[in-house]
């Protein structure tokens, strides 16, 4: 049986021993082997930020109107095209007016007829009460002879009310259009029949106008009204905010528009507070249905902390940014530091988060060349970013997160 014995190599100890040295120096040198990270910092002020709110919403007309039968009867035309745009007045459907015209023409008839009965108790009265007046007869005959004149003149009313009633019934063959706008589909064919005050013609929606339907769950209103209560936001009086509209291709609508319904009760069903915006829709270029994202400008956050979102990293307990820190030696080190988030900002040219805690004023964070950092590592400080509460340029605009509208 061989034994082997380890054969001893120069030149293999020597590597040995440079490896031990480059590690003893990379104690003075980084972390790991590493120089330290080069980063760039950026100290964190309060300061005030616009805010806006990002809900889903939903069109719908200024006036949406159900166009139904009057009158029964069956459906000769249509008169319009569908889809189109009609005119207050104008005439949608045709419903067979013959068995009314034969009804007009019967009550136009009886009302000669009560007429000519009126006429003739009126002479009845007129000559029976001379003789009442010289006793030349009774005068229950001469009550009775008023009596039915003042029946004649009853029965004149009643049937005029009749002939008036059964015109307008006439008239209600001609279905018109209540209002102008977009109207719909035909519910009803030629040939079908309509019941009256039931059957459904077709549905017009006033669009300009139009209204933008969207609601605000009851979590984010008591949310907003703790922040409201705390000073730390501003929301604009009478909810009078900017409203954009968003489309469902991601493009923004040309048109603002205006708060003009804001609900103070909760609705049972859905727990969300309903609100409206009304938007100026000349051209029809929205139409009643249409999925859209409502955003709210016109508030502030007062007195908030921002940072860079390239500064916030996640973890497994969380979101975090890297604090410069000193080590026990004096040594700028990359301290890990717990965050809260909460929305997110476009200002300063670029995205912010807004902390809700973990960080306070003055707190230097680094912002920049964070992807090579370790807990507690070395750090090389280049340069300092501007303080992030350094003014905002008026106008500059502000987000919620895209989460905001299921708050």
């Amino acid at each position: 049986m061989r034994l082997a014995f380890p054969i001893y190599r120069p030149a293999a100890a020597l590597a040995v021993a440079a490896a031990l040295a480059a590690c003893g120096q990379s104690q003075h040198a980084g972390f790991g082997g590493f120089p330290p990270a080069e980063v760039t910092t950026q100290v964190i002020a309060p300061r005030n930020f616009p805010v806006a709110f990002e809900y889903v919403g939903q069109t719908l007309g200024s006036k949406d109107v159900e166009v139904r039968a009057r009158v029964t009867g069956i459906i000769e035309k249509r008169l319009y095209q569908e889809g189109a745009s009609v005119k207050a007045g104008q005439p949608l459907f045709t419903i067979d007016p013959k068995p009314y015209a034969a009804q007009v023409a019967q009550a136009q008839a009886e009302l000669v007829r009560a007429e000519a009965q009126k006429a003739q108790a009126e002479r009845e009265r007129a000559r029976l009460a001379p003789l009442a007046e010289r006793k030349a007869i009774g005068q229950k005959e001469a009550d009775d002879a008023a009596s039915n004149a003042e029946f004649a003149a009853a029965a004149v009313q009643s049937a005029r009310a009749k002939l008036d009633e059964l015109k307008l019934n006439w008239g209600y063959t001609n279905v018109v259009a209540p209002i102008s706008g977009l109207s719909s589909r035909a519910m009803k064919s030629e040939g079908s029949l309509a019941t009256a005050n039931d059957t459904l013609l077709t549905v017009i929606s006033q669009t300009d106008p139009i209204w933008v339907g969207f609601s605000v769950s009851e979590n984010e209103q008591l949310r907003l009204t703790r922040a409201v209560a705390a000073g730390a936001l501003a929301l604009p009086k009478d909810n009078a905010y900017d409203v954009t509209i968003k489309l469902s291709d991601g493009s923004t609508f040309p048109r603002r528009g205006r708060i003009n319904f804001a609900d103070t009760r909760v609705n049972p069903s859905t727990g969300t507070y309903e609100m409206r915006a009304e938007v100026v829709n000349n051209d029809a270029a929205l139409k009643p249905g249409q999925f859209v994202r409502v955003v709210l400008r016109g508030a502030e956050r007062k007195n908030a902390l921002a940072v860079p979102q390239v500064a916030v990293l996640d973890g497994p307990q969380g979101k975090f940014v890297y604090v410069a820190a000193k080590d026990k030696d004096g040594k700028d080190i990359a301290q890990p530091q717990p965050i809260v988030v909460g929305d997110w900002v476009d200002a300063d040219g670029g995205n912010l988060f807004v902390i809700d805690s973990g960080l306070k004023a003055g707190d230097n964070v680094i912002v920049n060349g964070v992807a090579r950092l370790q807990p507690g590592g070395p750090i090389k400080l280049a340069s300092s970013a501007p303080a992030s509460g350094a003014p905002t340029a008026p106008g500059s605009p502000a987000k919620a997160p895209s989460g905001a509208a299921s708050k």
